[in-house]
């Protein structure tokens, strides 16, 4: 997906938590703290989908010159952590990602 698209995407995400915030009668820079972080989950969540599908859920290894083999790749138990711990948010701040109507070019993240 080009960096734009995630761009606005990424906005249109945080806009839609901010409102939601404010509808709950939630306001301060904690709050919007809180919310940052959350998109910075978000960011680092696609970018570990991103390497999974590039370098696959294993990875060749080598330890030396004929020592070599195949690995599970870290990116796949990173993600389970990081998707738990956006959610561990968006609950402590009681709020839910929305559903967005995602283009064909949106599976590309």
């Amino acid at each position: 997906m080009a960096k734009a698209k995630k761009g606005q995407i990424r906005e249109q995400i945080r806009q839609d938590l901010v409102d939601q915030l404010e509808r709950q009668g939630g306001y301060g820079q904690h709050f919007l703290d809180l919310i940052d972080d959350y998109l910075a989950l978000w960011d680092t969540k696609n970018e570990l989908i991103r390497d999974i599908k590039e370098r696959g859920v294993t990875v060749r290894y080598q330890n030396g010159e004929n020592q070599w083999g195949y690995k599970k790749n870290d990116s796949v138990d990173n993600l389970v952590k990081v998707n738990k711990q956006m959610l561990m948010l968006l609950k402590e701040l009681g709020l839910r990602a929305e559903n967005f109507e995602a283009d064909s070019d949106d599976e590309e993240m």
